[in-house]
């Protein structure tokens, strides 16, 4: 069944397209089925209309126009958004994918991204010179939502979160002013993008510092599901510098050629490296993945580091369902790891891993207030997911995730990592900022006291 979107009065769209150089994409437009899709499946709705910017100066007549008339604003940039938030009902959807421009500055290890970036476009360009910073692990993830929930991955023990490495921003705040965010200029604003999600505005670029990261050594290793591996791991990562990536998950096993087929949708677990320390150093990093348990199957290698993050993109493409659970972990206690084993073995698909990762090492070099991603003490960070090809599939799995939440609650830090939040966890908002909540909403009440930008993990003025 077709249901169908009122159109907005064409004398109200009039001053907008008057506004705006991209295109206004409408109900009963042959691209509007397409241009209403996010990257999550779970969410099938239906805006009035979808503006496809081209620059800063369409985001700002966009803004306005939300505003003007009173009009829910969702804000797109990868559209990889589990809650959904890059779309909406009824109201005005503002997609940045075709600001995509990244120009590197090599001498002075920057990089200046467009709004609409993916992790793919940023990994291209700034390899080709040898740097690189840290990105998420899909590599088709928008850089906005990644960067201004925190921004974990590969690179976040040696470079810090993606946050950690913004030096500036430019900002559409909800009043329609164009502002440049800098330690100089705005600079609570600039604190506020560092982890307080979509909350103050919509970033129409970044600037990035970056380091010195060419090739690594990466790829996965598979064990068998065994608490005895995630002990293991636990020690791997205490006594390793930053230089070590490694990711641990756990789940079912891939349809990979260097794992054997009769492993192929059984439990396991397994570590996703990325070494970015010397070549020399290789095999002992090898050695110390062998160490962690029996190995299943493997794939390590040297390669460039945008490699790295490309592993998970075949194993989740655009149009699954998803429904997302976080927590952040001081350790791995035993009782913890108990709980990830338990439930681990009961996962109900290929593409729904749990995902652990290291927040230490060059996380923890930033102060819990010099941000506002608070959760500086926490040494991992895990998310939890059932993803099924359908929505009535992953409806019927919600009750094993949250279950396994329940888990690993007494293990946990209390809140979670915004970007690994759904949409029915608003109520824990104040928890995942801590003492920085209150400063939050200062600004939020500063900024923008109506709450235009409200479709996010809200911070309520």
């Amino acid at each position: 069944m077709t249901i169908s979107t009122p159109a907005l009065d064409a004398r109200l769209l009039e001053p907008l397209r008057r506004a705006v150089r991209g295109d206004i994409v409408e109900p009963g437009d042959p691209r509007y089925d397409e241009a209403r899709k996010v990257y999550n499946a779970m969410h099938d709705k239906r805006p009035a209309i979808v503006v496809r910017a081209v620059d800063a100066g369409d985001a700002i007549a966009t803004v306005d126009f939300a505003r003007e008339r009173g009009l829910p604003l969702a804000v797109r940039g990868g559209g990889h958004s589990v809650p959904g938030y890059g779309t909406c009902d009824d109201g005005v959807v503002l997609d940045l994918a075709r600001l995509r421009g990244v120009r590197v500055d090599p001498d002075g290890r920057t990089a200046r991204v467009g709004g609409g970036c993916t992790w793919a476009d940023v990994d291209h360009a700034t390899h080709a010179f040898g740097l690189a910073t840290t990105g998420g692990i899909v590599s088709t993830t928008g850089v906005g939502g990644l960067t201004t929930g925190g921004g974990m991955g590969h690179l976040a023990r040696r470079c810090g979160l993606a946050c950690d490495n913004l030096a500036s921003v430019d900002l559409v705040t909800a009043d329609g002013s164009f502002v440049v965010c800098t330690e100089e200029l705005h600079p609570d604003l600039l604190w506020a993008v560092r982890g307080g999600g979509g909350n103050f505005g919509v970033v129409t670029s970044f600037a990035f510092r970056l380091h010195p990261v060419a090739d690594v050594l990466g790829g996965p290793t598979f064990y068998p599901l065994d608490g005895e591996v995630m002990r293991r791991y636990r020690e791997l990562i205490a006594e390793s510098d930053g230089r070590l990536g490694a990711l641990f998950v756990l789940g079912l096993g891939p349809p990979v050629p260097f794992l054997p087929e009769r492993r192929h949708g059984r439990p396991l677990c397994g570590v996703v490296l990325c070494w970015s320390g010397p070549e020399e150093e290789d095999d002992r990093v090898r050695a110390r993945l062998a160490g962690l348990g029996p190995v299943l199957g493997q794939y390590v290698e040297r390669m460039p580091y945008p490699l790295v993050n490309t592993f998970f993109d075949e194993l989740l493409p655009a149009g699954l369902c998803h429904y997302w659970k976080g927590t952040f972990s001081r350790d791995l206690p035993d009782g913890a790891i108990d709980a990830y084993v338990e439930y681990a073995a009961a996962t109900p698909s290929v593409e729904s891993a749990t995902v652990i990762f290291p927040v230490d090492g060059a996380c923890h070099r930033v102060g819990p207030r010099d941000t506002a991603f608070s959760y500086r003490d926490a040494r991992f960070s895990t998310a939890l997911s059932p993803t099924l090809a359908t929505r009535e599939g992953c409806e019927a799995h919600k009750d094993w995730v949250r279950a396994f939440h329940r888990a690993l609650e007494p293990y946990s830090a209390g809140g979670g990592y915004v970007n690994f939040m759904d949409g029915d966890d608003q109520d824990r908002v104040r928890a995942n900022y801590r003492g920085n909540h209150a400063r939050l909403v200062e600004l939020k009440r500063r900024y923008d006291p109506g709450n235009l930008f409200r479709l996010n993990h809200n911070i309520a003025p």
